[in-house]
């Protein structure tokens, strides 16, 4: 496959016969380069629709036996150095809107979540705690993002999606039946426009409350890193609220350090001296490096705790070929 056989739009050929698009398609569309951990092999197929009926039209025409996937930043995603086999979809600028309507915010799936606080804090709506979660607000639908006691399904209303057969659809809170950290959303299911609401507050204080978040957070993470943040769980983590029945005493960092993993490496991954639930690509990882020592750290934490780490990083893809996976020891060790 051509690495940029078809970045064109229009009509497509190429080792899938895909149906034709407004948008754009790139078939083995290197994805390393839209990673936050910078790693990770090539998509099969790359696929930015012009806008909603294109994505619909799409998915609908696409043979049921092709796999599809979304992404939007890649700032919770580990990509394996194989690759991605099937349709990677991407949404672009026209899914990244922002707008207040009767004091609700309706957003566009590809809308940075920070981009989305900013602008809700202008309206006097409160939604702070966005500002300091990387990446896109469908993947904080996704995953029920949240921080300092408050979840995206504390503020969730609604959302729009395409089915991957190309049915739109209208989603509530009790069909993505939010749980910590994840939701019931199918993973090839795209979500395109987001509805939320959230408490009225004077917007100096919201934003006062956002640069103490973003504060905080440049103390006790390693921001200038190349991380997806926390890789592990809160293994005490059971409501999606934060409210009085949502546990975390038991945190996942303190188990990593009680395991002594703190600044372990493996070629050019490494576990964050600032933040033990980070893992951190030094420069010259691959996404095994990364994998390895994550499933290490995992393995050392279970004979020293007994507990049972839970992965929170997706990782997506399949590893490469034996001649090169092999590699990656060649920096050393843990």
């Amino acid at each position: 496959m051509g690495e940029r056989a078809a970045g064109r739009r229009g009509h497509v050929s190429g080792p899938l016969q895909l149906p034709p698009v407004r948008g754009s398609v790139e078939y083995g569309r290197k994805l390393a380069g839209l990673s936050w951990l910078r790693v990770g092999g090539s998509a099969e197929v790359l696929f930015q629709p012009g806008d909603d009926a294109d994505l619909a039209s799409f998915l609908a025409s696409l043979p049921g036996e092709v796999p599809v996937m979304a992404i939007g930043v890649c700032s919770n995603l580990l990509i394996r150095d194989g690759g991605v086999d099937g349709v990677v979809i991407r949404l672009g600028r026209k899914f990244g809107t922002v707008c207040i309507e009767d004091g609700r915010i309706v957003a566009g799936a590809a809308a940075l979540s920070s981009r989305v606080a900013l602008q809700a804090a202008s309206a006097g709506i409160d939604v702070a705690f966005l500002r300091t979660i990387p990446g896109t607000l469908g993947g904080a639908v996704k995953m029920n993002a949240g921080c300092y006691g408050r979840y995206l399904a504390d503020i969730f209303l609604s959302a729009r999606a395409v089915t991957r057969s190309g049915t739109e659809v209208v989603l509530d809170a009790d069909r993505l039946a939010f749980a910590y950290r994840s939701s019931a959303l199918p993973d090839d299911w795209i979500l395109t426009r987001v509805e939320l609401d959230a408490p009225r507050r004077d917007p100096e204080e919201v934003r006062r409350d956002m640069e103490a978040f973003v504060e905080r957070r440049a103390r006790t993470q390693p921001v200038e890193a190349r991380s997806c943040g926390s890789v592990f769980r809160n293994p005490s983590g059971h409501s999606s609220t934060g409210r009085a029945d949502d546990v975390h005493d038991l945190k996942a960092w303190r188990l990593i350090e009680k395991a002594g993993m703190r600044g372990a490496r493996l070629g050019g991954a490494a576990v964050s001296d600032l933040h033990a639930n980070f893992l951190v690509n030094t420069g010259t990882a691959t996404a095994a490096d990364l994998e390895t020592l994550g499933e290490t750290v995992r393995k050392k934490v279970l004979q020293d705790s007994g507990v049972e780490l839970q992965w929170e990083i997706r990782r997506v893809g399949k590893p490469a070929p034996e001649t090169d996976a092999g590699n990656h020891g060649r920096h050393g060790g843990t």
